[in-house]
């Protein structure tokens, strides 16, 4: 059986499934749900938080947006379409922990290539199996995420108290820095020929990954933008290298309040009136940037059922979250930002459930972005409209931009 300690296997032959074993799901406050093993065996630690999607278990997995986190699947059957090479949102399971009800003892889907239990014991995830997961949801929902950790096989034997003191000496998410940790390490090219674009790209754009999901790049290919890719740490020199037409920032895990690097580059890129649009922990870094600060929710938006009002059009949109953290800005009209040379900005979009800032929109230079996933992976597609009109904002820029040259040049040839 491999031994695995802190989510890595240390058995060459760690893909064989060992026989689950006891284990045990401790949170911080000290309640305890005990169930059977899932995937790897060993310890995992990290934030207990519950995911409400029915579907996509494979791309929450694989969503960088969760590293250091346990992940609690409200949904009660896990595993019964298995997994494939194609759904994977990015190189590898970032979740720290998955904590399941019923598992499927077996695949059954034309597409499935292997089971989720063989994947887990493969990348030496920790999980756990057989918990009531709705007993779980309602205590998160009731006392906030918190720190925790899935323990099975040799580690389960511990004492009730060394288990609770291993979880309360975590890491706790507030403070947390882990952008870099699972963005690339260099910059690639998504091409617009390469999904389905006929003709010449129609715009580039330089996209900061801090934790990018696949499809996201995808979607803008799919609309015949150039996407160059470039790592959490890269400047504006690397940036301008690409002489992009406008500027994205992904989502991705951890406390916004330690993004420094980001949102100096962001006020950078804001300086230059490049336009801009990011997503989830890109609407944060924009609100940073802005002058707003960020805040951590009681138990976060997490599932592909999420309601949020456009408060420009006043359509409702079913959308996909993933997020703990959110901009603490003024709901109702529009605001100077109190990094007053930005101007005006007011909130776009806001969360139908609890009133959460959803989006941000500048109204005196070109940027905006939202609080969750346009790229709808997996997904309700009411949001794909905010890749068109990130193209739109690009197009109305250049034009601007022409608009103004050519002004310069008949003031010039006057003279």
């Amino acid at each position: 059986m491999p031994i695995v300690e802190s989510n890595k296997v240390t058995d060459s032959k760690a893909a064989t499934t060992p026989a689950p074993s006891a284990a045990v799901l401790v949170l911080e406050d000290g309640r305890m749900f005990r169930g059977r093993s899932y995937g790897a065996q060993g310890t995992a630690l990290g934030e207990a938080v519950f995911a409400t999607g029915m579907t996509g278990y494979q791309e929450t997995i694989t969503d960088p947006s969760y590293a250091r986190q346990l992940v609690v699947q409200t949904a009660p059957h896990i595993g019964n379409t298995g997994v494939n090479s194609e759904d994977a949102e990015s190189r590898r399971i970032w979740v720290a922990g998955y904590v399941v009800r019923d598992a499927a003892r077996r695949p059954s889907n034309w597409r499935s290539e292997r089971s989720l239990d063989d994947e887990l014991v493969e990348q030496g995830i920790v999980g756990i199996q057989g918990v009531d997961t709705r007993a779980i949801t309602r205590h998160l929902r009731e006392h906030k995420t918190m720190r925790a950790g899935i323990f099975s096989g040799e580690a389960a034997q511990a004492t009730d108290k060394e288990l609770l003191d291993a979880v309360l000496a975590s890491a706790p998410m507030e403070g947390a820095a882990l952008a870099e940790e699972v963005s690339i390490d260099e910059a690639y090219v998504v091409e617009p020929k390469d999904h389905g674009w006929e003709g010449e790209p129609r715009f580039s754009i330089a996209a900061v990954d801090l934790g990018i999901k696949a499809m996201t790049p995808v979607r803008f290919a799919e609309r015949g933008v150039r996407v160059h890719v470039l790592p959490a740490t890269s400047t504006l020199e690397d940036v301008n290298a690409v002489n992009p037409d406008g500027f994205f920032m992904s989502n991705g895990p951890g406390d916004p309040a330690t993004a420094d690097h980001q949102v100096s580059l962001l006020r950078s890129v804001l300086d230059e009136k490049l336009p801009y649009f990011g997503i989830c922990f890109g609407n944060q870094i924009l609100g940073r940037a802005l002058g707003f600060g960020t805040y951590k929710l009681r138990y976060g938006h997490r599932g592909i059922n999420q309601p949020v009002m456009d408060r420009r059009t006043g359509k409702v949109e079913i959308t996909s979250q993933n997020h703990g953290f959110a901009v603490d800005a003024p709901l109702n009209g529009s605001t100077v930002a109190p990094e007053e040379r930005y101007g005006r900005v007011e909130v776009s979009h806001v969360s139908l459930n609890d009133d959460v800032v959803e989006g941000l929109a500048c109204l005196d230079i070109p940027a905006f972005s939202v609080q969750y996933h346009p790229e709808a992976a997996a997904g309700p597609h009411d949001a794909a409209y905010l890749f068109d009109r990130f193209i739109d904002l690009m197009a109305d820029t250049k034009s601007k931009a022409t608009d103004e040259n050519s002004t310069e040049s008949k003031t010039e040839d006057k003279k």
